[in-house]
């Protein structure tokens, strides 16, 4: 970028002020860190609470079957408006929108923290999930409209991506720090802490953004699209919990099923849809999309069932059980930044992706190795890190290919889509994983009862031989994520997102 001088009237020169949108360009690494910054809380919501979980059911006296509403009830809100936030960030502007979700998401988690029951709590993470769906779009969208260089937007995408995936071990590691060192109450608290600092830095840095066309709001879209992910994300928590064969489970998923068919129909027919077709029938933004679903089924593989293993079998504590996903995530900021800042705009994410996919199978094929007698250094880490290398050469590059070449109003809502597929993929993971891990005990315990010992060990034994099932079946899902990604997305490179080379220009 150069400057350039002009001539006052009393004919000396002077450098002319700066102007908005240069200062914007110039703050760009400035306002990343912000942008990761509400990315982490929002992610680490996701995982954070769980380990306070009983802490927080001792304080407010409420039985085991409510527990998962604390969880479920952010999972809900959340996954159900993120495409109407989405749509809202190019309603009402990106920093607006992205600021409006920092104070919201602070206040209820100042409600939360300072709950005296459980109504209080689920209405606290509801809210939590509603500002939450506001400010996740926004802050992808920022990020998207912020960096315009490729080489610079790789390495953008590649912190903001690593985030997005390590956030969720994250969140394990600090809930169970604050929990242990703390209280349960901080694991909502400490978001007043992010969300202030992003805050300061949205409102110092971020520079002021105003739709230049502002599309009608699509009303029977929104209501259509939130009633179906609502009864999608509902069944399958329902499914976790009462089994695939209950009335409730069928009827939900059926619903979310029908309305999401709908919802499409609706979205062919309007001029102002509320997820235009043309975002999504891209074979490079499809095939991104399915990708970040697909990763969002396995990840929870890996979170859910090797936090158990490390608990109940290693007898980890649950500071020393996020620590021992450390090594993971420095595995993948490390990947996620190298493949979009170098392999990225050279080879495209075909085939970046494939072989994520492919190497995030293989890590979670050592892991279904596990037994009684297993130890994390020759038995865990290794896969660890391999996961770690294969999530951050896919979710990254997915995330970039999921909002490329899409025009300035529908940036918003293609950042929603991509968080929508996190949220859903990650509800899928859970109610899926978990109905066959405990078919896979029962199984077991039913079949091996007379080699047993104890009845102790036998549960012990039943527990692990379910843990590796859910290994291999997160490993055909990270293989079909693989065959998907190859057969969809074209080769090539990404295209630029239109206004790009305009901007570039201007810097």
């Amino acid at each position: 970028m150069t400057t350039t001088l002009e001539k006052s009237h009393d004919g000396e020169l002077s450098v002319p002020a700066e102007s908005a949108a240069d200062r914007h360009h110039r703050l760009r690494w400035v306002i990343l860190g912000v942008l990761g910054l509400a990315q982490l809380m929002v992610v680490l919501d996701a995982t954070i609470v769980n380990i306070a979980l009983p802490h927080a059911q001792t304080a407010l006296h409420f039985g085991d079957a409510d527990r998962q509403w604390i969880v479920t009830a952010y999972a809900l809100a959340f996954g159900s408006l993120l495409l109407l936030g989405g749509r809202l960030s190019d309603l009402l502007g990106r920093r607006t929108t992205f600021i409006i979700g920092l104070i919201g998401f602070a206040a209820m988690s100042a409600v939360g923290g300072a709950a005296v029951n459980f109504d209080m709590l689920v209405a606290a993470r509801a809210g939590q999930g509603v500002f939450g769906a506001l400010l996740a779009p926004a802050a992808l969208s920022l990020l998207s409209t912020t960096f315009t260089d490729p080489s610079e937007r790789g390495k953008a995408f590649g912190i903001f991506g690593a985030i997005a995936g390590g956030g969720g071990a994250l969140g394990l590691l600090l809930g169970g720090m604050l929990t242990e060192w703390a209280d349960w109450r901080w694991c909502l608290y400490v978001n007043l802490v992010i969300a202030a600092i992003a805050l300061v830095g949205a409102v110092l840095f971020i520079g002021p953004h105003r739709a230049e066309v502002r599309p009608q709001l699509d009303l029977p879209g929104v209501l259509t699209v939130s009633a179906a992910l609502f009864s999608i994300v509902y069944g399958f928590s329902n499914a976790e919990t009462n089994g695939w064969n209950d009335w409730a489970t069928i009827t939900w998923l059926v619903a979310g099923a029908a309305l999401l068919t709908l919802f499409v129909w609706l979205q062919s027919r309007t001029p102002h849809a509320l997820l235009p077709l043309r975002v999504i029938l891209d074979r490079t933004r499809g095939g991104s999309y399915l990708a970040v679903f697909i990763v969002g089924i396995g990840m929870f593989g890996i979170f859910l069932f090797l936090t158990y293993y490390l608990q109940r079998n290693l007898q980890f504590s649950p500071v020393r059980t996020g620590l021992a996903f450390l090594p993971m995530i420095g595995a993948l900021i490390v990947t996620a930044t190298t493949s979009t800042a170098v392999l990225l705009p050279r080879f495209g994410p075909r085939w970046l992706m494939t072989i994520g996919l492919s190497i995030a199978a293989v890590g979670m094929v050592f892991l279904t190795q596990l037994d009684d007698s297993s130890t994390y250094a020759a038995n865990i880490l290794p896969g660890l890190l391999i996961m770690g290398v294969g999530l951050g050469a896919s979710m990254a590059p997915a995330m970039q290919g999921a909002i490329s070449g899409v025009s300035p109003e529908d940036a918003g809502v293609a950042s929603a889509t991509v968080n929508t597929m996190q949220q859903v993929g990650g509800s899928v993971g859970t109610a899926l994983l978990s109905t066959i891990a405990s078919s896979a005990a029962a199984s077991y315990a039913t079949s091996n009862a007379a080699h047993a010992t104890s009845l102790d060990q036998l549960k012990m034994m039943a527990a692990v031989h379910s843990y590796t099932v859910a290994f291999w079946v997160a490993a055909g899902v990270f293989v079909l994520g693989a065959l998907i990604t190859a057969v969809v997305i074209r080769s090539g490179p990404l295209p630029v997102t239109e206004g790009d080379e305009v901007i570039v220009a201007a810097h």
